[in-house]
């Protein structure tokens, strides 16, 4: 029978994208004509069944190729240098002018009412006759101010603890050095905080930064030397770092959380945030979902508004007040208009961006919008919804089950669509809560300067170091985002007074 033959004809390994089609040949066709009408209606069956697996095949292949930044959640850094099509930023256009905006505050260059010095230049020669005006009185002074840098080099001070002996009794006595000063020769903490701020804020790596010190200061530095100026500070900054932790747990105000990924010791790791825009907190870690929220202990016992993307380990903790990342929807319905021509995408991106606008309108003046605008827009959600399902029908069941159990391979749209429905209140928080944000991007910003510190360094050697990176930037994060100056909050820090933002009530506050 040439049956049994053509029901191996085609095997598709959905997750490896790996086929092996074994096609019928010409005498296996002319077998089945011989056999009868049946046996060509089931050999056309096996190549019918063939073709729709390519048709699939093709389908997978293309969606990744059409996948990018402004589509997808891909980095803009996976784009390449192919020159991109016009309007393709989900940004719209604002109709504001270029430049600072009303209410920003300048930084033009103004004269000071006391500069650090002085010069006068003299008007001894009249321009006009030539006599001599050394005695004539100055009437008025025309003023002129340039700003520059002094000459900077290292300043050394020595400590020097007088010895006595004592007349009554002989005892020799020391006098105490500070408790900073413990070694015959060291760096003192102004060194260290540029150095820490070289290297952990600015990226540059430790050679570059021995450099720049010879460069800037006559003095280059061991890279041992920056090596223990960052661990000193990430020391420092450990408690203030734990205090944000156990904020983010209990506070009342949306936390976001994400995550990406980062090379430690040649391995993948995870760096995961959670933060809010007065606070940030990071902790890189060997694991991606469950194992490592769990760690981290945030998302665990949290109870309030939790902002992220549809990433399913963050869904375990049910007692989060969840809410999705709409720009990940917008990007996602993006790519459905272009790669499936699904008119309900569209107008689901427009829906959402309607009420978005609709929200931003209603604040400050208001806190909810009015119950008939709330049903309105909940009615056309779900009824984009409706239309969404029947342009994507679930797979049909294949014909015999598949041995291997597991969820069953859908098109993005229906993915996407299972997502909108399931979570429905998680992608409409923002409508019902004005401080819930519409999207992550606070998370996302919060983690930027970990991937450019990747485009720098590519990875990190250690853990520690990776450890020592992670405390120090969300110590950096925390005190600019409170409009406190980096290098300031580094010094103190390495004076054992880090900068402990005002919401952090329950630690001590010591002066720095």
């Amino acid at each position: 029978m040439i049956v049994g033959k053509i029901a191996k004809i085609a095997v598709f390994e959905e997750n490896t994208l790996m086929t092996n089609y074994v096609l019928p040949t010409e005498s296996d066709i002319r077998a089945a004509y011989r056999e009868g009408e049946e046996a060509v209606l089931r050999l056309v069956g096996e190549q019918t069944k063939i073709i729709v697996d390519l048709a699939q095949r093709v389908q997978l292949l293309e969606d990744q190729i059409a996948k990018n930044s402004s589509n997808s959640g891909k980095p803009p850094s996976s784009d390449g240098l192919k020159k991109k099509p016009r309007n393709q930023s989900l940004r719209g256009t604002s109709n504001k002018k270029t430049g600072g905006q009303p209410g920003h505050e300048g930084h033009t260059l103004k004269a000071v009412e006391e500069p650090d010095q002085t010069e006068v230049h003299h008007a001894d020669v009249c321009q006009g006759c030539q006599s001599s005006l050394t005695d004539v009185p100055v009437e008025a002074h025309k003023k002129r101010q340039v700003f520059d840098l002094p000459p900077l080099h290292i300043e050394v001070t020595e400590h020097q603890a007088e010895i006595k002996i004592c007349p009554v009794c002989g005892q020799r006595n020391k006098a105490e050095f500070p408790d900073d000063v413990t070694q015959p020769v060291q760096y003192g903490p102004g060194v260290e905080a540029v150095a820490t701020y070289f290297n952990q804020y600015q990226f540059m790596s430790l050679e570059r930064t021995a450099e720049a010190f010879a460069d800037l200061f006559g003095h280059p530095l061991a890279e041992n030397t920056v090596t223990n100026a960052c661990a000193q500070v990430a020391e420092q900054v450990q408690p203030v770092n734990e205090q944000v932790r156990a904020h983010l747990v209990s506070c009342a105000e949306p936390v976001c959380f994400d995550e990406t990924g980062l090379r430690v010791e040649g391995k993948l790791h995870w760096v995961h945030t959670a933060s809010t825009d007065l606070l940030t907190y990071l902790e890189v870690h060997a694991k991606r979902g469950s194992k490592a929220l769990n760690d981290i202990d945030i998302l665990p016992n949290r109870q309030g508004p939790s902002v992220h993307d549809g990433y399913a380990s963050y869904f375990q903790y049910e007692q989060a007040s969840h809410a999705l990342c709409n720009a990940h929807h917008l990007r996602e319905l993006k790519f459905i208009q272009e790669r499936y021509q699904q008119s309900w995408a569209t107008e689901m991106a427009d829906l959402l961006g309607e009420i978005k606008q609709a929200v931003d309108d209603a604040q400050p003046d208001h806190s909810a919008l009015p119950p008939h605008q709330l049903a309105d827009f909940e009615r056309r959600y779900d009824t984009l919804l409706d239309q969404g399902f029947l342009a994507n029908p679930p797979p049909a069941e294949p014909e015999p089950p598949p041995q291997k159990r597991g969820r069953r391979k859908q098109s993005p749209p229906k993915n996407l669509l299972d997502r909108l429905k399931n979570h429905k209140s998680a992608v409409l928080a923002f409508m019902y809560d004005f401080n819930i944000p519409f999207d992550n991007n606070q998370a996302e910003r919060d983690l930027r300067m970990v991937k450019v510190k990747q485009k720098v360094s590519g990875s990190f050697r250690t853990t520690t170091g990776a450890s020592t990176f992670a405390n120090i930037r969300m110590y950096i994060s925390t005190a600019r985002k409170n409009g406190q100056p980096i290098l300031n909050a580094l010094h103190s820090a390495l004076l054992g007074s880090p900068f402990i933002p005002p919401q952090l009530s329950s630690l001590p506050r010591e002066p720095a």
